[in-house]
């Protein structure tokens, strides 16, 4: 059972609590969502990458609230939102689909790695009601190398692990947010310690054996079946205009080496691009600012 939290709530610079908190209905999930700007104003929806969550957003959106109304929802089994017995990638798409359906306007949308991804699909499925999409560094991963290819032990490697995940109710806990901090952390070397604490806060939860991360560990097992190869074909399906934001910087996710992101690129039909200097994976986390000027000048087109 859930106890409650012995750690002050963090802060960070330019991280601004959201204006309301709901939580919007899709095939029987509760997704969690998070709104900032006036109801009234264009909306924006956006969606973020596997084992984020709404919260990555937090300085990001602020800035765009000043024009538009934005509304950041966990995906399913991410932040506060339900736990489900699916997660592959047509079930997030239904997801942003039945969000769009919920607010009932034409919206624009914006996603960040994985979440770029399926807000480019969303646009795909949805063209008369996304008006334009903005990827952060959702391209995809590189092909698939000869180690990566399917084979007899593999298939059993992963139907082992999926069959251990199906008995795994949670993580194991960490001492300490410190330490859930110290985790991410090696996988984000980029990222500052004080935004890490802020944003790890919001998708960890404390027990009272410790501090779990939010996010359902099943995810990890059912994600496919997705080849990279399949990516450039979808962009030439894409009507809308898309803006194709990368950081310059070499990091743990990103960005893909221009020989592959070019070509790739290349397929989408009306296709602006932008390279935000000094941020790697996460541009929307360490360039807020730039990055929210290159969407804002993208959306006022």
């Amino acid at each position: 059972m859930d106890t409650v939290s012995t750690v002050s709530v963090p802060t960070f610079p330019g991280a601004v609590e959201p204006d309301r908190i709901g939580k919007i209905e899709s095939t029987g999930l509760r997704l969690n969502y998070l709104e900032w700007g006036d109801p009234a104003a264009p909306p924006i929806v956006m969606s973020h990458g596997m084992w984020d969550h709404a919260r990555g957003f937090a300085v990001l959106a602020p800035l765009l609230a000043e024009h538009f109304r934005v509304i950041a929802v966990d995906a399913r089994g991410h932040g506060d939102s339900d736990w489900a017995d699916a997660y592959s990638w047509p079930c997030d798409i239904v997801d942003i689909v039945n969000v769009l359906r919920w607010i009932g306007r034409p919206v624009f949308l914006v996603g960040h790695s994985k979440g770029g991804g399926q807000a480019t699909d969303a646009a795909r499925v949805l063209p008369d009601v996304v008006r334009k999409v903005v990827n952060i560094d959702g391209f995809g991963p590189p092909p698939l190398g000869k180690q990566d290819l399917p084979t007899p032990a593999r298939c059993v490697e992963f139907l082992a692990a999926r069959r251990q995940a199906v008995q795994r109710q949670s993580w194991r806990p960490y001492e300490s947010l410190g330490h859930l901090v110290e985790r991410r952390g090696a996988q984000n070397p980029r990222l500052p310690k004080p935004w890490l604490r802020y944003f790890v806060f919001h998708g960890a939860r404390q027990d009272g054996d410790g501090w779990r991360w939010r996010s359902d560990p099943f995810m990890a097992h059912v994600f496919g079946p997705w080849r990279p190869e399949w990516v450039a074909p979808s962009y030439r399906t894409l009507t809308v205009p898309m803006l194709a934001i990368s950081g310059s910087e070499k990091d743990t996710w990103g960005p893909l080496p221009e020989e592959i992101l070019g070509p790739r690129l290349a397929m989408v039909p009306r296709l602006t691009r932008v390279t935000i200097e000094g941020a790697g994976h996460f541009v929307h986390m360490e360039r807020p600012a730039e990055t929210a000027q290159a969407i804002l000048d993208f959306l006022r087109e």
